[in-house]
């Protein structure tokens, strides 16, 4: 149990726009895990959305340093932007080469510390790194991610220098090769992914995923999807759960399954355990560790 007069422990899960080369995933993982006080959870690297999400630990303070230090070597390895191959761009989208920098609370008593610690880092990335911050979620007047990501680094650029988009940190255009970053204060969501059977397609994916996102005809709460085609002409449900206590994932598998054959399933970074109450056996979950990829099990609750 924590004691009442230490800061509460804080979840970082920042995303970056690369996840083909091991050597660049690797040193940049080894960034965000070198500030003392600060442990490196989970680090998943999808080659087909060409991004890697890493989750972290730690103290307010120390955890801001931790992502600023992996930003930093991000930022360095990494470019996106105009010039970029449209093979090299991936499925995901993207506005930069550390995209997003959510700072997650386990528990409501920790939201304000996460919120500071959110602005925090913001304001370092726009001031050390000279790298553009937009709020989203609560920190950013509820705008979303979709929103700013809409039309990808391109548009972004576009709508900054016409000042219909202006950054709340950092400079008001994109960063040369690095773009913008999307950071906020949240509770735990769920990355989730769902890989139809066969004879499933893109069309079916797309179809599946308007019909079960949050606003869609069988909409669930707070529920992001999007279809894709992956390598190997396999079709999937790409998701993020934002209320995974409310709608936990089987709820969600039965929802695609309803319209679709299922392959396989996908967790992307941790998830709490309830979120995998019933999930059904006969969905592989690749590469679940319950160890490793449950939050109370990884932060040893």
């Amino acid at each position: 149990m924590r004691d009442a007069t230490s800061p509460p422990a804080l979840l970082a899960v920042p995303n970056i726009s690369e996840g083909r080369d091991e050597a660049k995933v690797a040193a940049i993982g080894a960034a965000f895990a070198g500030p003392e006080g600060v442990r490196l959870l989970d680090m998943h690297s999808d080659v087909d959305h060409h991004r890697t999400v890493f989750t972290l630990a730690g103290r307010p303070g120390a955890l801001g340093d931790a992502l600023l230090s992996g930003a930093k070597a991000a930022v360095e390895r990494i470019y996106v932007g105009d010039r970029r191959e449209r093979s090299e761009i991936g499925r995901h989208p993207h506005v930069g080469a550390v995209d997003v920098v959510p700072v997650v609370y386990l528990e409501s008593a920790a939201r304000g510390a996460a919120c500071a610690e959110a602005l925090v880092v913001a304001d370092r990335i726009g001031e050390e790194l000279g790298v553009p911050v937009f709020l989203y979620g609560a920190l950013g007047a509820g705008q979303t991610r979709a929103e700013l990501r809409r039309g990808g680094t391109e548009r972004l650029a576009q709508r900054m220098r016409s000042g219909e988009l202006r950054p709340d940190f950092g400079p008001p255009e994109p960063a040369p090769g690095a773009g913008a970053t999307l950071v906020a204060a949240r509770e735990p969501l769920v990355a989730f992914n769902l890989q139809l059977a066969e004879p499933g397609t893109a069309e079916d994916a797309r179809r599946v995923a308007a019909l079960i996102r949050e606003g869609g005809e069988e909409g669930l709460p707070g529920l992001r999807a999007i279809g894709v085609q992956l390598s190997g002409a396999v079709a999937q449900v790409s998701m993020n759960v934002e209320r995974p206590l409310e709608v936990p994932l089987a709820l969600v598998v039965e929802a695609v399954r309803r319209h679709a054959g299922l392959a396989s399933a996908e967790l992307v970074g941790l998830a709490p355990r309830a979120a995998l109450a019933g999930f059904p056996d006969d969905v592989p979950l690749i590469g679940f560790d319950p160890d490793r990829h449950l939050i109370e099990n990884a932060l040893g609750a």
